[in-house]
């Protein structure tokens, strides 16, 4: 169950991320605020607090509390992300969601090949299977999905890249919304493969060619997706 905290902070969240509160407008009164939400004043001071350090939010003696340009907010926060997604996504943040995977998943799988354990090995095949055996489930291919780009980031062994699970999550999570490789055999199929030519890559100890395959498995999902949203549109 989520704090008054929380719940606050995602419905104060939610309202900037959408518009509603725009850049450069001022945030309620917190009298108004506290009755909105029925919640204490440390609750709320704790929920600007957040907000603040979120890159949403700037307050002032004798201004208030003021929303910033988008510029300023933190789209590395596991929050916003989620946030994000919530409201549903538009190519073009998906696109720009693809480009920083490419950038962080192509450099963990490089340096996967270089420092990978016999046991990131084989939980990069388990969940390899497990993507295989979804063949009429969109969430359990999604979740192994999942895990086996996590595992490649432990096996990077850079806490940086492992630290950055959130924006690998949430471009999975909102692609596979709009479009899953089991929805096709022809797609499942190639996805499967294209995840075994990155593992393959990491075992053999090819940097460059885990980092290529990685380039390629994530081209081809924001391809899928660009086709299944123009069918709809259809």
């Amino acid at each position: 169950m989520r704090s008054s905290h929380d719940q606050v902070a995602q419905a104060l969240g939610n309202e900037i991320l959408s518009g509603v509160i725009a850049p450069g407008a001022k945030l309620p009164q917190e009298a108004e605020i506290l009755a909105r939400f029925g919640i204490s004043r440390t609750v709320l001071r704790e929920v600007f607090k957040t907000l603040t350090a979120k890159g949403l939010i700037v307050s002032k003696t004798r201004v208030g509390t003021t929303v910033l340009d988008s510029s300023h907010w933190n789209y590395f926060d596991a929050d916003i992300l989620a946030w994000k997604v919530s409201q549903g996504f538009d190519m073009a943040f998906l696109r720009d969601l693809a480009e920083i995977r490419v950038a962080i998943e192509s450099a963990a799988a490089r340096a996967a090949a270089e420092r990978r354990t016999d046991e990131d090995l084989a939980e990069m095949r388990r969940h390899l299977a497990g993507m295989r055996d979804a063949t009429d489930s969109a969430r359990d291919f999604a979740e192994a999905d999942l895990q086996f780009h996590k595992a490649i980031g432990r096996a990077s062994d850079n806490a940086l890249m492992r630290s950055l699970s959130a924006v690998i999550e949430t471009a999975l999570m909102a692609s596979f919304r709009m479009s899953s490789p089991v929805n096709e055999a022809e797609e499942h199929q190639t996805s499967v493969r294209g995840h075994a030519q990155i593992v393959d890559a990491i075992e053999a100890g090819d940097g460059e060619r885990a980092a290529r395959a990685m380039r390629d498995i994530i081209g081809h999902g924001v391809s899928r997706i660009e086709k299944s949203t123009a069918k709809r549109r259809k």
